[in-house]
């Protein structure tokens, strides 16, 4: 014993008790999905509190020179024959769209025997306590693990496991309220709207005590929008929907906030009108009843997941659940998909112990390690093991498709840090997510490989003006093609209508749900067709006229990604979903839409430089301003006598301007755009038209150093550097934002594996024209899909279908199946790899 008491103390001044603020990583291990449940527990540094698997402690000891740490191994308990006779109440039915949460849809929490005792590295000398018992006060104190075992882990705050996204929020009219006192009296039942008599899905306008149907669904359910009319009518912004009314609360939107609330003065809210809270009951689903029993209706739920079938549950190498943090399915599916992708494989996963050899001290906050880790997790097949069964006395049962998995914790809270969505808890698009992501990968590849170059390809966008017959082109770098849902080509448009109007009119709600089916042919032809600009500012004839925009691919990627266009926006612009069946093929061959250049005695519209925005009697000196930039001048000069100036967009001029950008490179932008706005795709060809100069220039000499060398350390060029703080006024935040919003551009500069430019490393040798992308034949392959199940992004569920070894497996958090049917007609996200010639 005293041995171990010697050796406890040679190690004590390595030794903290955290402290407010410290990140304690007892969950799950920093580079492997190792956790206390796992085979060899984990270990936490006690110095530093990162947890490491049984794997890698010894890799952290001896990078580290730290001895002491806290070992925690967890071993579930058999179930308790006892608890599971008939007096258990019967389990509740969901009432809210959240996982582990009252109310919500249930988790079965297990239980644990927990083993803890402090291990001394690097002969694993162990200290139970009893034997801390035995030691001075002082040991006792710093060596304390309780203090460790009772703080919060990191992970505490990402199990907060809902799929309704954040908790209502008090409305801001709730405390000021205003309440006519015209006498009205509301009875406790018999309501009708008092517009057309309908009977459900009633609201009281909290201010005037009006009952008014509410808002017409998609489907054509509902309502009839006489709720939100009297607010557009009156500005009255409060309803309570009748029939949810209980003690305990009730339904209550703000028309103005747009957004379910809370109401904490609801109870004299409601007896202003007569209406006794405490003796309501509930006759009315609630609103988010009403979302789930129309997401877990008979529909594309069953028919994505493929419910109806015994799926077969498949275990191994590449097929690997992931847990559902709560709302994570976005998320899980993507990664899924972007690790059957040789490059990401190649990038991270074949390079995995080099890649934790270089991590830092706390790789938890590595972007590289993380993607690492979630990696091999996926594809090592060390986690994609059968959920052991407890209590099971006479062997192991046929598994059900649920894995121990692995739980991408660390991944999502690294990936989704500062991000205004994908740093909350709530359901999340899985286009926006993919593209963030591949964002990611650009901001932390700027050296070596780039496994977004897999996606990454370029348009050509031809603009031909109609009156002259001259034409622009344009190159932008894009991810994903957006193809969009014709939905005047549905095949099965009259039986479509008519089943939506026999339902209308018999309020059966349950009969089946009859797609729009839209050929793929359509959806491609309305991608290729020419779009027409009417408000086009044509150089040629210094006017506006018509134009046309095709759009081409101007090289063909390795792997396609097709979003299908599902979700848009009503006349009254409420968000929907478009409940369609495309017939997306295996195959796929777009050599016809290669982009071809300019063609043969076609003329290019004239680059000259827009006419300033002035009266004939402005002096030229008040355009160009005093500082004397003879390069920006003579871009003036042909046209600074004009007397007639292009009617210039103010709103875009002005949000560029907000951006950083100077007043007139931004009125340079709109005129060279044709006055079409500053959508994405447009912004991609602005970075050469918005050099920064004049009065709102930042001189080099006056730049941040540390900025500059913050954005080096990046992996890209001084010049680089200098350019986005310039454009950005030497503020940080934005040029880190700016630079990443024109690569394509920057491209151009050729950083190099230092991060100096090839003009400074090879004496000013040419840069290469254009971004890099990879070029290839046409014709593709489909090998994955993901799905969306629910009526919005912001709820419901994803799965994803991989085609693995010729067989399509589907991916639905930890199940892992062989899969049956796949519903390719139902996809929301398609991904494609080139066919080898």
């Amino acid at each position: 014993m005293a041995d171990v008491g010697e050796v406890l103390m040679s190690v004590l001044s390595t030794i903290r008790v955290p402290k407010p603020g410290d990140r304690v990583h007892k969950d799950e291990c920093a580079l492997s999905f190792s956790s206390p449940e796992t085979e060899g527990g984990l270990y936490v540094c006690m110095n530093t509190f990162l947890g490491f698997g049984s794997q890698y402690v010894g890799r952290h000891h001896a990078r580290s020179g730290q001895r002491a740490y806290l070992h925690i191994t967890r071993t579930r308990k058999k179930e308790d024959d006892n608890n599971s006779g008939s007096g258990h109440p019967p389990k509740k039915k969901p009432t809210r769209l959240a996982i582990g949460i009252e109310g919500g849809f249930d988790v079965e929490q297990e239980q644990y025997e927990e083993d803890v005792k402090v291990v001394i590295l690097p002969d694993r000398q162990e200290v139970t306590s009893d034997d801390l018992a035995t030691m001075p006060d002082v040991v006792k104190e710093r060596v304390s693990y309780v203090c460790i075992m009772a703080a919060d882990s990191v992970s505490h705050t990402l199990q907060v496991q809902q799929w309704d996204g954040e908790v209502r929020q008090e409305s801001r009219h709730a405390a000021d309220l205003k309440q006519l006192d015209n006498g009205l009296k509301i009875p406790p039942s018999g309501w009708r709207c008092e517009v057309c008599d309908l009977q459900e899905n009633l609201w009281m306008n909290l201010t005037d005590g009006k009952v008014l149907c509410g808002r017409r669904y998609f489907n054509g359910s509902g309502g009839n929008n006489h709720a939100l009319l009297h607010f557009q009518e009156t500005g009255y912004p409060l309803a309570v929907k009748l029939g949810t009314i209980t003690p305990d609360g009730a339904d209550v939107y703000s028309y103005d906030e747009d957004d379910m609330v809370l109401d904490s003065k609801l109870p004299e809210h409601l007896s202003h009108f007569g209406i006794d809270m405490m003796t309501m009951e509930k006759t009315e689903r609630t609103m988010t009843e009403l979302e789930i029993a129309v997401n877990q209706r008979v529909g594309e739920w069953e028919v994505i997941q493929e419910s109806g079938t015994t799926l077969r549950p498949l275990f191994g190498p590449g097929l690997t659940g992931m847990k559902n943090l709560g709302n994570s399915c976005y998320l899980n599916s993507v990664m899924q998909v972007l690790f059957t992708v040789p490059d990401f494989e190649s990038k991270y996963v074949s390079n995995i112990d080099k890649i934790i050899d270089e991590a830092p001290s706390d790789p938890t906050q590595d972007f590289k390690t993380q993607v690492a880790k979630l990696g091999h997790g996926l594809l090592s097949g060390e986690y994609s093991k059968p959920t052991p069964e407890p209590g099971d006395e006479n062997g192991t049962p046929e598994p059900r498709g649920d894995q121990i998995g692995i739980a991408p914790r660390m991944f999502k809270a690294l990936v989704g840090r500062g991000h205004p969505e994908f740093s909350t808890n709530r359901q999340q698009d899985a286009q926006e997510f993919l593209l963030h992501f591949i964002n990611m990968v650009e901001r932390n590849c700027r050296s070596g490989s780039n496994p977004s170059e897999a996606f990454r390809y370029l348009v050509e966008e031809r603009i031909v003006c109609q009156q002259s017959q001259k034409a622009k082109y344009t190159q932008r770098v894009d991810y994903i093609v957006q193809l969009p849902v014709p939905m005047d080509q549905a095949t099965n448009t009259g039986e479509e209508l008519r089943c939506a109007e026999r339902r209308r009119e018999e309020g059966d709600t349950s009969a089946p749900t009859v797609r729009a089916q839209i050929p793929f042919t359509a959806c491609m032809a309305a991608l290729s067709e020419p779009e027409v600009l009417t408000d086009f500012w044509s150089s040629a004839v210094q006017a506006k006229t018509t134009a046309t925009k095709t759009t081409r691919f101007a090289s063909f990627p390795d792997h396609l990604v097709i979003q299908i266009k599902k979700f848009t926006f009503g006349l009254d612009w409420v968000p929907k979903k478009l409940d369609v069946s495309i017939d997306v093929p295996d195959t796929l061959d777009l050599s016809a839409l290669r982009a071809t250049g300019q063609q043969p005695g076609e003329e290019l519209l004239p680059e000259v430089a827009p006419p300033p925005l002035m009266t004939p009697d402005v002096e030229v000196k008040g355009i160009l301003g005093s500082h004397g930039n003879d390069e920006d001048d003579s871009l003036y000069s042909p046209l600074l006598c004009q007397s007639v100036s292009p009617v210039l967009d103010d709103s875009t001029v002005s949000q560029l301007c907000e951006m950083g950008f100077p007043l007139e490179a931004c009125r340079k932008a709109v005129y060279y755009t044709g006055n079409t706005g500053i959508d994405a795709e447009k912004l991609r060809v602005l970075p050469p038209l918005l050099r920064p100069s004049g009065p709102g220039t930042t001189p080099t000499e006056s730049l941040s150093e540390e900025h500059l060398a913050t954005i080096v350390s990046m992996g890209f060029s001084r010049d680089q550097a200098t350019r986005a703080l310039r454009a950005t006024s030497n503020v940080l935040d934005r040029a880190v934002d700016w630079i990443f919003s024109h690569l394509d551009d920057l491209e151009s500069m050729d950083v190099s594996e230092g991060g100096r430019s090839a003009a400074e490393s090879e004496g000013g040798r040419d840069p290469p024209p254009g971004p890099r992308v990879r070029d290839g034949p046409g014709k593709y392959e489909l090998f994955a899909f993901i799905s969306h199940m629910g009526t919005s992004t912001m709820c419901g569920h994803y799965v994803c279908h991989i085609k693995k070894d010729q067989q399509w497996v589907i991916f639905n958090d930890q199940k892992v199946c062989a899969s049956e049917k796949p519903p390719k007609d139902l996809g929301y996200l398609y991904f494609y790899r080139r066919v080898a010639e």
